[in-house]
């Protein structure tokens, strides 16, 4: 039968390019269903690609001081090349892979079947061995604030607004929030970023958290902490967001960031007896099988870690477990982290809070930016780089990185912390010649600085 698949991938995002891709190389005939007309998921039409093509844009408006006279609408009009660019070559994917793409919203029947409802209405029926459920995530809404109002705005609605804000507030200090607040002052925008707990990013090392903090407070972004919202009133002119701490604050716009909700909503999930969280993540096992065996998940839809890079690897496990019976699984541990804030964050490892609660002996090696040469010549001199490694084996325990390209500059360390033996230690970035100038020197330096006052102890010490 024309209808009947291997295995069906609902979703098109990283997770379901990832699952398809597996499946399709070794043999299988499969389709991909996504609701929308053009591939690629909310990662590329509404998240990563267009926030962090937005980011560049914005970072060397800042970085040359011309945000005067550039609009926020010029931008979004340079980011619609990109999408189109990513759009094409993931539809390329597909196409020379033989992957059948099945445009329209997808509905479980039973476990082998989905009813695809197309955007004319029309219904068809597909049938398949195997399922595996990549539909992504949404931004959270919370009831009581109305999501309709053409000034209330989440992430994926900013990315539609018609005109240039002047002021915006953010609700919510997260990635996301924490991320368009240095976008929008890229923009020269007036922001106020509220945030509902006490410290922005905790699950960060406390100096890098303070370092975030103190710079978008240099770049002009107003920080307000332990706040709350009572209510927020919109009109035709700007919104105002009452506190509960009795601020009132008003801007043109209010983003609100305060997480992402599942797509899993009318997906006839229930009558299989799968079900979800209070955010709508579908519970899986570590090779994201559901409660239902041959139905799998993977990507946002599944909850942490939530990111693009993570997905696209769950989806080819999910494909080679359900293929071979592969028992590998993504260690999330092992997973950098990767924030676009103006500078960038990035991190691999323990922060210096995990290993003291762990009461593991561990020493700081550091790297100041402005000190190497490269960073001089480019004139990126803001961040640093910190290793965190065991006093006594000098393992590397732990990566974190504030600064120009820290995403980038973060993969060295996480290739050497995976190392066996005495391959992950300090002793490699003393003893590796490293090109100069180079930003990667950073490494030599911060593990000559973490060296030195691990001997000087010692030697004080007597030893």
């Amino acid at each position: 039968m024309d209808n009947k698949y291997d295995v069906i991938i609902i979703g098109s995002g990283p997770g379901g390019e990832g699952a398809a891709m597996t499946c399709a190389k070794e043999g299988k005939k499969v389709a991909v269903c996504e609701e929308f007309s053009l591939v690629g998921g909310s990662n590329t039409h509404k998240g990563t690609i267009p926030s962090k093509a937005l980011r560049h844009a914005s970072q060397i408006l800042y970085d040359s001081n011309k945000f005067e006279g550039t609009t926020y609408q010029e931008l979004l009009k340079q980011t619609a090349s990109v999408i189109n660019s990513q759009v094409e070559l993931r539809h390329g994917f597909y196409t020379r892979n033989g992957v059948d793409l099945i445009i329209g919203r997808a509905r479980f029947l039973n476990a082998n079947s989905v009813e695809v409802t197309e955007s004319t209405g029309l219904k068809k029926t597909y049938y398949a061995d195997s399922f595996i459920i990549a539909t992504g995530s949404r931004p959270y809404h919370t009831p009581d604030v109305d999501f309709s109002h053409p000034r209330i705005v989440d992430s994926d609605k900013l990315l539609k607004i018609q005109d240039n804000p002047k002021t915006l507030t953010i609700y919510g200090a997260g990635v996301i929030g924490c991320e368009y607040a240095s976008i929008f002052r890229g923009l020269g925008v007036k922001v106020n970023l509220i945030n509902t707990r006490n410290q922005l990013l905790s699950f960060l090392d406390d100096e890098i958290i303070d370092a975030l903090a103190y710079h978008l407070r240099e770049n002009g972004v107003l920080v307000r902490h332990s706040e709350e919202y009572e209510k927020v009133e919109a009109d035709d002119k700007g919104v105002t967001i009452f506190l509960k701490s009795n601020k009132q604050i008003r801007s043109d716009y209010l983003l609100w960031a305060q997480g992402r909700t599942g797509n899993t909503q009318n997906m006839g999930l229930e009558e299989l007896d799968i079900k979800t969280d209070s955010r709508g993540s579908i519970p899986v096992n570590e090779y994201y099988q559901s409660s239902v065996p041959n139905i799998f998940a993977v990507g946002d839809v599944i909850g942490y870690p939530s990111l693009a890079s993570a997905a696209y690897d769950q989806g080819r496990f999910a494909a080679r477990h359900l293929i071979f019976g592969e028992k590998t699984t993504l260690r999330t541990a092992d997973i950098p982290t990767g924030i676009y804030t103006i500078p960038e964050i990035s991190s691999v490892g323990l922060n210096e809070r995990e290993l003291t609660e762990k009461k593991i002996p561990y020493e700081v090696g550091h790297s100041f930016f402005r000190h190497l040469a490269r960073a001089q010549i480019t004139g990126r001199t803001v961040g640093m780089l910190k290793i965190l490694f065991h006093r006594e084996s000098l393992k590397i325990l732990g990566i974190h990185c504030f600064g120009y390209e820290a995403s980038e500059i973060i993969h060295i360390g996480q290739a050497i912390m995976s190392q066996k033996g005495e391959g992950n230690t300090l002793m490699y970035f003393i003893n590796s010649t490293f090109n100069y100038p180079t930003m990667a020197e950073a490494y030599r330096v911060a593990a000559l600085n973490g060296f030195n006052r691990v001997e000087m102890s010692r030697r004080s010490q007597g030893q």
